[in-house]
């Protein structure tokens, strides 16, 4: 018995893998599984910057607040200094 698959329809879902409950960006308020207001698709494009007090950004907003004056280079949640987990 020979069989042909003539049509072929994919359907895929995927989530960042993050240890925190909230699953929003604390700057955008979009979900980390969406997208920043600078990108069009999720993904590589746009990866989730995790800060040493375990708050977590899309990499575009975290990287527009700190640039501004007022930030004063501080986490926009608890104030704290920003610096990225690991760097």
């Amino acid at each position: 018995m020979k069989v042909t698959i003539k049509q072929w329809n994919a359907v895929a879902t995927w989530r960042w893998d993050m240890a925190e409950d909230d699953d929003v960006c604390g700057i955008c308020r979009s979900a980390y599984d969406s997208t920043c207001s600078k990108c069009k698709y999720p993904g590589d494009e746009c990866p989730l910057l995790m800060g040493e007090c375990n708050h977590s950004f899309h990499m575009h907003c975290i990287i527009a607040w700190v640039r501004q004056e007022q930030s004063q280079d501080r986490c926009p949640m608890c104030r704290q200094p920003w610096k990225e987990k690991g760097a």
